[in-house]
């Protein structure tokens, strides 16, 4: 560990209203930490941007305990290992795990996992081999069951879950319709993930659109925005659809939640509205790896990656991620990457 290293970390500085700004955060310095028994010290090279993170920075506790002021933001991070004071770890290991909005970190050694040096780009094992790879898994396969010849519709398909989602309901024989935002997110749903249509999320009637691409109606619906585009969606759902609730970022920057739609429907086409959160089962993650880590690596499951520079910027990208301005899966580059 090079001596007088300094550790910078973004913390949270006041609760957004609204829309999250680059003043809700600040950066702070200190020195780099050394380990205590059992646990070891990274340096960040990779850090993940998700749209949960907006709703750790609510005062009020969702499914995961909140930011509190003053804290480092959280976020799931591949990093090499510095110094260890872990008998599984020694340095120029590379591991993945939560920790945080910062270039340099002291963890337990049971909360990493050791990634191989050599096949997927490290940057990998935070899109489509992490924690948004398993989500789709997850949502694909235990809630949507796409069967083959059925209609399903993923809206975010260009993101880091929609784009895996859809590929995989592709595999399991289903027709498969995306929604994006622009004409550009669209073409490369189409062309490179092989959708079998998609809708532009700004189109002046997004409700008929759907009409067309989904002639026969929708079977499965991966839900990870909400909003107009859930409405429209909901008007088109079969008898026995199955809706895998995923996200609904485009209410996380709501100061209050919009009231949501009427849900009577459900019950005349018994339609399975399930939500789920893909830490709920650890097993999930790593039975995804096994799953995927062969497909990425003969090219068959595709994914695309879009690289924000310098920690200091990772409040912007949050932001971004949250307005949709992101194409595929949102990375801060932090530190060197030795692959």
């Amino acid at each position: 560990m090079t001596a007088n290293a300094v550790c910078r970390s973004v913390v949270l500085k006041r609760r957004p209203s609204g829309e999250p700004v680059a003043a809700d955060f600040e950066i702070v310095e200190a020195a780099v930490p050394s380990p205590g028994p059992g646990e070891v010290v990274t340096r960040t090279i990779w850090l993940s941007i998700d749209p949960y993170m907006r709703g750790r920075l609510r005062e009020q506790q969702t499914y995961a305990v909140a930011i509190q002021i003053g804290e480092v933001m959280t976020g799931e991070t591949v990093g090499e290992v510095i110094a260890s004071a872990h008998p599984d770890f020694t340095a120029g290991d590379i591991v993945v795990g939560s920790r945080g909005w910062q270039s340099h970190s002291v963890t337990a050694g049971e909360k990493l996992v050791k990634l191989p040096k050599q096949g997927a780009p490290l940057s990998a094992y935070l899109g489509v081999l992490g924690m948004p790879g398993a989500t789709a898994y997850a949502g694909i396969t235990e809630i949507c069951q796409p069967k083959p010849g059925e209609t399903v519709v993923v809206s975010a398909a260009s993101g880091a879950v929609g784009s895996v989602a859809g590929q995989l309901a592709k595999r399991a024989g289903a027709r498969v319709v995306g929604i994006a935002g622009g004409p550009d997110k669209c073409l490369w749903v189409q062309e490179s993930l092989g959708f079998d249509a998609c809708i532009d999320h700004r189109s002046m009637d997004l409700h008929r659109e759907l009409a067309v691409a989904c002639p026969k109606g929708i079977d499965g619906y991966f839900e990870n925005v909400g909003g107009a585009v859930q409405a429209a969606v909901f008007d088109h759902l079969n008898a026995f659809a199955r809706v895998a609730m995923c996200g609904m970022v485009s209410q996380y920057n709501e100061v209050e939640f919009p009231p949501g739609p009427n849900l009577g429907f459900v019950v005349g086409k018994r339609v399975r509205i399930e939500g789920f959160i893909v830490s709920d089962k650890p097993e999930r993650l790593i039975n995804w790896r096994k799953l995927a880590a062969p497909l990425v690596a003969d090219g068959s499951l595709v994914y695309r990656e879009d690289v924000i520079e310098g920690l200091e910027n990772a409040p912007d990208a949050l932001n971004g991620i949250l307005g949709g301005r992101n194409f595929g899966k949102l990375l801060v580059h932090v530190g060197h990457d030795p692959n």
